[in-house]
């Protein structure tokens, strides 16, 4: 039997409130938690080479099956020597099952399916849904893909990143109770599904449970038992977790307690600075979000004291850095006037230096969280 060496520890609990320190140990190294994971959607993050990602110190990227199917595909990426070796970068990787990506373009996206009603969209990206898998159309080439809970985990095989996710069903918010239930049992036997193909050769890889259920309580207590009695080695909260901070809240409030303690949990989808408050209290372990690096593209830098809008006139002629006390590459070599030329000429190198500075910003945060945990101060 294959090693897994994949392990999870809780190092310190906080005594004010539900969060904790811990480890997850992979096979590509350690990440500290809690902590936020960058998206990486095409094996990059936005703007940034793989290489000054090690650099900042970002400890777990989250790319996606469904993007790295139509592009560059499987067969590129097996013939690459798997994800790692494809994309230059050797700390852990986490991938998604496809699910979410599919779904969306068969309900939209969170806006989308908000001001939809759970109407499905009828672009034709997505040809059918039934009990085998999802079949739909490359964006690419227009070719027909169908994705099932066995080739979504046989494409993540071929991938290898240390954490991989089942295929699973993305409901809309505004789907009814009936029909809610429904979606969840199909993702309930996907996943269950989804874990028998990844037993078969766990390749040294990790599978999170993802809990669905919208935010009623019941659907979501019935996910939380069936993930918790299958041998997940983690969960992923997702599906639908809201339509604002207060319904995340309450929903997370009712379902972090029913999962099992000893094992890492993951909040897919959410982390931006406002969530990360008060997701962190309630025992969050880790987040992925492209909330930081979407910022940095438009020119909006993250600080302690607040975000800064680079293409505000009053930089015109500043010349600090975004934050004096930041160790950052930006801050380090080139000051607020720069940045702001950079996006008013549109200058390409105006996002690199700006989601350095962000992601950078981000590694720090949770490593003062951490700080702040073990000082039982949150």
């Amino acid at each position: 039997m294959e090693a897994n060496r994949f392990s999870f520890e809780v190092i310190y609990r906080s005594k004010k409130s539900s969060a904790r320190v811990g480890k997850i140990i992979t096979p590509h190294g350690v990440i500290d938690t809690p902590n936020f994971v960058g998206v990486g959607t095409n094996g990059t993050i936005k703007a940034l080479d793989n290489k000054t990602v090690h650099e900042i110190g970002l400890q777990l990227m989250f790319c996606n099956t469904y993007h790295l199917l139509v592009q560059p595909g499987l067969d590129v990426i097996a013939k690459g020597g798997g994800l790692h070796n494809f994309i230059g970068r050797d700390l852990p990787l986490i991938t998604d099952s496809g699910g979410f990506q599919v779904f969306s373009l068969a309900y939209g996206g969170v806006n989308d399916e908000l001001k939809s009603r759970g109407e499905k969209k009828r672009d034709g990206s997505v040809l059918k849904i039934t009990e085998e898998g999802v079949s739909f159309r490359s964006y690419r080439d227009g070719s027909k893909i169908l994705l099932t809970p066995e080739s979504s985990v046989a494409a993540q095989k071929i991938f290898g990143a240390d954490m991989i996710i089942p295929f699973d069903e993305l409901p809309p918010y505004h789907m009814k109770k009936k029909e809610l239930n429904k979606s969840l049992e199909r993702t309930h036997r996907w996943e269950q599904r989804s874990l028998e193909a990844h037993l078969k050769c766990p390749n040294n890889q990790a599978m999170y449970g993802v809990v669905h259920g919208g935010i009623d309580v019941d659907l979501r207590k019935k996910s939380c038992e069936f993930v918790s009695r299958l041998p997940f080695d983690g969960y992923a909260i997702g599906g639908s977790v809201g339509k604002n901070l207060e319904e995340m809240i309450s929903m997370l409030q009712f379902t972090l307690p029913m999962l099992t303690p000893e094992k890492p949990n993951h909040l897919l989808g959410i982390g931006d600075l406002r969530s990360l408050q008060y997701t962190i209290p309630l025992g969050i372990d880790t987040c992925d979000s492209s909330y930081p690096t979407k910022a940095a593209r438009h020119g909006l830098v993250l600080t302690k004291k607040g975000p800064i809008k680079l293409l505000k006139a009053q930089y015109n002629t500043d010349f600090s850095p975004i934050d004096p006390e930041c160790s950052c590459y930006t801050c380090q070599h080139y000051s607020l006037a720069y940045l702001h030329h950079l996006f008013k000429a549109k200058e390409l190198s105006a996002y690199t230096l700006a989601t350095i500075h962000n992601l950078h910003f981000m590694v720090e945060l949770m490593q003062n969280y951490r700080e702040l945990i073990y000082k039982d101060q949150i």
